[in-house]
């Protein structure tokens, strides 16, 4: 009203030169533009040359300018039949500074001044300037920084400009000294406290910042609260009201929640109603409200959900469901009755992927398990997401079905995907005394070029080794899902140029595989492959008395044809940094007639997700395997041997050091080279065995002070696992010189559980654009005899 009163009385006097009498407007001139444009000014003006002036046209005319807000001061005068308007222009903003923001950054404040008309070239209005104070007084007041203050200052800068200044001083986040529920008589104060997210000070405080303020955790709090009690019957509970007290310092603030309980009330009776579309027997069977339970709200918009996806899989993807809850207060029951409204069955007209700029739009479009012109199922729509999910190419899928335009039967999909690496590389380059220059390197990629398909390659060079591998893999080889895959692999050692003592022993493998996969349902599926492997073996100075006598009984070169089988199954919701789901596997692998060597290995791994919030999930893993020989082949070839120890077995000790020991050769193999075992080297190596049994769980939880956990994953750990050897057998073998003959025994495990290592620990694994980059901080528990322990470790291409 004040500011109405106050704009007559500028305009009465404003025209106050040409109220006496009306007047025929010959021309307008305007006086003081700096930036505005006269054409700006005519086209506010409701008044134009030829037109008849008198009072009340000159007060609209005064007003219209006013209303473009580029003036902070207008006068109309008369020069003979000339109207003549003088303007003071409103200042520019020239620049804007913020400094003390820490809380809220620099770039939303930004923006916000910007929406607010607030931002470098526009016209400044001290108005709006005071109502951005006030707003963002009022937003740090949420967060509960109650001390705060925000200052502004205008400084007047040349040619009609100005800058603006924005002072902030955040203070502190308010502490929660006492949270206290009044009013309960049916659940205990620790047990309603417990709901809040909202805490007193403890000391986790200073991680997870939870006894620090804010209105918005306490209205979810509050609804958590009513949630509790609605769930237990209680649907006439309320929050009569709730008091949030402040320290005079502002530092502390003390929250009082009053509560009404009212009665509990249990359920009389549960009805259908509407046009339910699906055998109604069907629909029962998704109640989860039953006659005579306590009432669950939670259990009514369950049930309600559920019924709303049953339809949505027939294609009613608008369905509505409302469970009616009717009190009886006399006798304190609920009659449920869910209203079911279909509506019309939908039609995919199109689906659609956004942000796949490297995957080709066939790799995700054959993963759809919902088609294009078909009804849209709710389930179909969903397991397309999945799908694509478990690819391991991307960070993340979203999915909508929004309406087609026009029609009211019909429903695009779109699913919108961000895409991550899907691979890895590795690069070495080193020098070893022994054995010169050595380069190595290998690239895996999961999605080749985009098209799916799965390569690697491997390559290390060095003066006595070179090792070649090469792999392909097309999951869909068919249409229908049969994958197939094929590899090779060459590894060469040359020990004749070497003069120093080398490693126990090594193999010179060159062979080659196919494999083809068929799936068999939308979780599983079955692998076929076979493998012909040419091995010969070189052996050197500390080559240990099994594999000479292994040499001995076997000879120094197989031509082996290896045939496998397999099933897996997956329900993982991911492909890379799964949090649900499961996953297990069964190989059976055995040579076949006509090879050097007859022995056959069966392996199982299995991983199992379970959530116990939205912020944590237990997994539990264990591998498995068992080798042996048959026919003419006594026991598995020990180059086959099972080792455990390192990432993806047991952390907190060094690579393959678990499990049984070789017997240490007095020194013989390789000619030329041999003489008596070095004192170093006396320790009996790490031999293998034919029997694995390793496992662990993991508590996966969120990094602090990290906002996207999406290539992140964080674990505390407990791992076991060992390898043992079923058949512990004499060797024999001749002394290096002439001499009697010797007998040994290989220091291997009995199959025994209590022989398991052990080790806990915490593990990071962070998907990088090189692949996946793993640490691991262990401590060993349990420590076989000759185990080697290793703290600390990383990897780079594998994750955990």
């Amino acid at each position: 009203m004040k500011r109405l009163l106050l704009t007559a009385v500028l305009t009465v006097l404003m025209i106050a030169e040409v109220h006496a009498e009306s007047f025929t407007i010959s021309d307008i001139r305007v006086n003081g533009l700096q930036r505005v444009s006269a054409g700006s000014v005519f086209g506010a003006l409701p008044l134009n040359v030829g037109e008849q002036a008198d009072d009340r046209r000159l007060v609209e005319s005064t007003r219209a300018l006013f209303k473009t807000g580029f003036f902070q001061d207008i006068q109309l005068g008369r020069e003979g039949n000339v109207l003549v308007i003088t303007v003071v222009e409103r200042p520019s903003v020239a620049s804007i500074e913020i400094e003390g923001n820490k809380a809220i950054s620099t770039e939303d404040l930004m923006k916000g001044l910007k929406q607010s008309g607030l931002a470098e070239g526009e016209i400044f209005q001290r108005a709006t300037l005071e109502g951005v104070r006030n707003e963002l007084q009022r937003q740090y007041v949420a967060q509960g920084r109650y001390s705060a203050s925000v200052e502004t200052e205008v400084i007047p800068q040349p040619r009609n400009r100005v800058g603006l200044k924005v002072k902030i001083n955040e203070g502190t986040v308010a502490a929660i000294q006492h949270i206290n529920v009044v009013g309960n008589t049916k659940f205990a104060d620790d047990d309603l406290i417990d709901l809040f997210e909202l805490k007193t000070t403890n000391w986790l405080s200073f991680f997870k910042n939870d006894d620090k303020y804010a209105r918005e955790k306490l209205s979810g709090d509050l609804e958590r609260l009513r949630s509790y009690y609605l769930d237990r019957g209680y649907i006439n509970m309320d929050i009569a009201s709730t008091q949030v007290s402040i320290t005079p310092d502002k530092k502390h603030v003390y929250i009082t929640v009053n509560v009404n309980e009212g009665e509990k009330y249990t359920v009389r009776d549960v009805k259908l109603s509407g046009d339910l579309k699906v055998p109604e027997d069907q629909v029962k069977s998704l109640l989860l409200v039953q006659k005579d339970q306590v009432f669950s709200r939670k259990l009514m918009t369950t049930t309600s959900e559920l019924i709303t996806r049953r339809l949505g899989n027939e294609g009613y993807t608008f369905a509505n469901v409302n469970g009616v809850p009717t009190p009886h207060d006399e006798d304190h029951t609920v009659d449920i009755t869910f209203v079911v409204d279909p509506g019309k069955r939908a039609y995919v007209n199109r689906i659609n992927f956004r942000g796949n700029t490297k995957s080709a739009d066939e790799v995700l479009r054959r993963e759809m398990r919902q088609m294009e012109g078909g009804w849209a199922s709710t389930y179909l729509i969903d397991q397309s997401k999945t799908r694509l999910e478990r690819l391991g190419f991307f960070k993340e899928v979203n999915v909508e079905t929004p309406a087609v335009p026009g029609v009211d039967d019909q429903v695009d999909v779109n699913y919108a995907v961000e895409e991550q690496a899907s691979g890895s590389i590795t690069a070495s380059v080193g020098f070893a005394q022994s054995a010169g220059l050595i380069l190595g390197g290998s690239i895996t990629q999961n999605n080749f070029l985009g098209t799916g398909n799965k390569v690697s390659i491997g390559l290390t060079r060095s003066e006595y080794q070179s090792r070649y591998s090469f792999g392909y893999v097309d999951p869909y080889w068919t249409a229908d899902g049969v994958s197939l895959g094929y590899n090779a692999f060459y590894r060469t050692t040359d020990y004749k140029d070497l003069n120093v003592d080398v490693a126990s022993y090594a193999i010179d493998s060159l062979g080659a595989g196919v494999n083809i996969g068929y799936p068999i349902s939308e979780t599983s599926r079955l692998t076929f492959g076979f493998t012909a492997q040419q091995d010969k073996i070189k052996t050197g100075v500390y080559t240990t008395d099994e594999i000479f006598d292994f040499v001995r009984r076997e000879g120094d070169q197989f031509l082996n044809f290896k045939a496998s089988v397999g099933w897996s199954e997956s329900t993982l919701n991911k492909g890379v940094l799964a949090t649900r789901g499961h996953s297990q596997s069964l190989t059976a692998e055995a040579t076949t007639p006509g090879s050097d060597l007859s022995f056959f290995k069966l392996d199982y791994r299995g991983q199992l997700f379970q959530p116990l919030s939205d912020n944590y999930t237990v997994r539990l893993h264990t591998e498995l395997g068992y080798g042996d020989g048959y026919g003419s082949t006594s026991g598995l070839p020990f180059y086959e041997n099972y080792y455990a120890g390192g990432f993806n077995s047991v952390r907190g000790f060094k690579d393959s050091t678990l499990g049984p020991r070789g017997t240490p050769s007095r020194g013989q193999g390789v000619t030329g080279n041999q003489g008596t075992l070095a004192d170093s080297n006396n320790d009996a190596l790490a031999f293998g065995g034919n029997v694995l049994i390793q496992g662990g769980a993991e508590l996966l939880f969120p990094l602090p002070f990290v906002k996207d956990q999406r290539s992140l994953r964080t674990s505390v750990f407990w791992d076991v696992g060992n390898v043992f050897d079923s058949k512990c057998q004499q060797v024999n073998n001749p002394a290096p010189v002439p001499g009697p003959g010797s007998v040994s025994q290989t220091q291997c495990n009995d199959v025994s559980l209590s022989n398991l290592a052990s080790s806990v620990g915490v593990g990071v694994t962070w998907v990088t654009a090189l692949g996946p980059l793993s640490f691991a901080l262990a401590m060993p528990i349990k420590k076989p005899d000759n185990a080697e322990t290793q703290i600390f470790q990383f990897s780079l291409g594998q994750t955990f």
